[in-house]
């Protein structure tokens, strides 16, 4: 009975307080954006200065390495996904005996994971480094060196994620906001250090963000403790509750292994075939890549609890327009950051960088192309896995991630663009895909995403691109950039708002 009187509370709260949700939800993205600036600007920085202190063969040394342990933490990953979804949905019903449960429960599968990774990082992860990869012979020291602190990090990183769901599943956006700009102003206190170094630069500046990392961790544990009453951990357990989150997280694990065979198995194929040079340039367009996307993903941070939510409590019309339109927001606000640096890659790198890798330029424009078509599915996604019916397809969907691989090997034997054009090719399919799975599951409406979020999406990226990009081809310098981006805001603008949003929008942005 206290359940059912718990729902039927949130549901009326959900049908009462829709406008209250969307002031949420802009509330925490605005929280975020504050966030990312801070530490985009900051990253930037640090970037471009550990290049220039670790050099390039060093640093295509830290993220392959880095790679190796990433093979591992797919598992991580599995369990978030699990954990965030269990946690928010119970969350979303009220029911807080079971959100301790879940809680207590998320823990101690989490020690156990963080034990298994440690396992598997000092054995099969330790042969991998030191057999597979192509790595100076001079410089296998530091590499293993560098590597034992990238388990420990990915181990303490594993422990911290049940109180990284709880803050972002309560919605309290303003801390995770405030703890990423130390986490940030940390790093860029490390960089600095850098120049100080007492001993080999790479090995140095791995201690210190390992320990930059536990700091973050205690901060999130304190907090979370402090705060939510459900956070104070007790031995529990349950077969079939165990079971339940174990099958869904085993699914999502598959996904985790297929992307980690496709994205680090593809840096190192890239590692085999051109050497680490090569993973210096890629290096480049993850951090890029990391930096540009943060402004969508902080979006979809601030509305993806209220996806499950309204999931939980069955109130579909909601969910429904909520998918739709974050699809579209989170596709044009990755839009307006990602492409004037697409077109102004070539410039903005040598401003950026001391010395910029070769293949660094090409490899971050193909890979901001793969994160654009994929960026209007991401609440797709999110919705499909707030299902719990996911595993038919994570299996179909795993198998077209793994067929990367398969491509990336075949492209490399022309071109080291080979790896970023197989992403691409097979993320075609696998958007589609993703919307008939919710269509199925949900009753989705396909036509009114097509109309309200796509059509408008590609209408506004015909409009914005084209004299802008002529520009970028017939300009140099700041002069070329400084025209570029000012034609380029000007017309997204101008179609973002005639086209891009309907008059109900107009009218909250221009009272906002």
């Amino acid at each position: 009975m206290r359940n059912i009187e718990n729902s039927i509370f949130f549901i009326g709260k959900m049908q009462n307080s829709a406008t209250e949700n969307n002031k949420r939800i802009a509330k925490n993205t605005l929280f975020l954006y504050f966030r990312s600036i801070l530490t985009l600007v900051v990253g930037l920085y640090t970037s471009r200065e550990v290049l220039a202190q670790l050099g390039v063969s060093d640093f295509g040394i830290y993220n392959v390495v880095g790679g190796v342990i990433v093979l591992f933490s797919f598992i991580q990953g599995a369990m978030n996904s699990a954990t965030s979804r269990f946690f928010t949905f119970d969350l979303g019903k009220g029911d807080f005996e079971q959100l301790k449960k879940t809680f207590s429960l998320s823990v101690i599968i989490h020690i156990f994971t963080a034990l298994l990774i440690f396992i598997l990082g000092e054995t099969a992860g330790l042969w991998f480094l030191n057999t597979q990869l192509v790595i100076p012979e001079e410089r296998m020291e530091a590499a293993n060196f560098v590597y034992q602190f990238t388990i420990f990090t990915a181990c303490v990183g594993i422990l911290q994620v049940p109180y990284m769901v709880a803050i972002t599943a309560h919605e309290r956006m303003k801390i995770f906001a405030y703890a990423g700009v130390a986490d940030a102003v940390f790093k860029l206190a490390v960089v600095l250090a850098l120049g100080f170094a007492p001993f080999d630069k790479l090995k140095f500046y791995s201690v210190l963000l390992f320990c930059v990392f536990i700091a973050m961790n205690i901060f999130y544990y304190v907090y979370c403790r402090r705060n939510f009453k459900e956070t104070r951990f007790k031995w529990f357990w349950d077969k079939g509750m165990f079971l339940e989150r174990m099958g869904f997280g085993g699914f999502e694990l598959l996904g985790g292994i297929s992307g980690i065979l496709a994205i680090q198995g593809g840096a190192f194929l890239l590692n085999r075939f051109y050497g680490v040079l090569l993973n210096a340039a890629n290096g480049v367009a993850q951090q890029v890549i990391s930096a540009s996307n943060a402004f969508s993903t902080n979006f979809l941070t601030a509305v993806n609890p209220q996806i499950t939510k309204s999931l939980a409590i069955g109130e579909m019309d909601y969910f429904y327009n909520l998918v739709i339109r974050s699809s579209k927001f989170c596709f044009l606000l990755s839009f307006m950051f990602m492409v004037p640096l697409m077109l102004q890659m070539d410039f903005v790198l040598s401003i950026w960088l001391k010395e910029v890798p070769e293949y660094a330029g090409i490899f971050c424009q193909l890979s901001i192309v793969n994160v654009l078509l994929c960026f209007p599915f991401y609440p797709i996604w999110h919705g499909i896995t707030s299902t719990g019916k996911i595993k038919k397809y994570r299996i179909i969907d795993s198998l077209m991630i793994m067929s990367i691989f398969l491509f990336t090997y075949l492209g490399l034997h022309f071109s080291p663009i080979g790896y970023a054009c197989s992403h691409i090719f097979v993320n075609i399919f696998r958007v589609i895909y993703a919307v008939l799975v919710i269509r199925k599951l949900t009753k989705f409406p396909i036509g009114k995403f097509i109309s309200l979020s796509l059509v408008k999406c590609f209408a506004v990226g015909i409009i914005s691109i084209p004299l802008p990009f002529y520009i970028s081809l017939n300009i140099n310098g700041w002069q070329g950039f400084l025209i570029c981006l000012g034609v380029f805001l000007a017309m997204f603008a101008a179609s973002t708002l005639f086209i891009g949003l309907n008059a109900n929008e107009r009218k909250k942005l221009r009272i906002f």
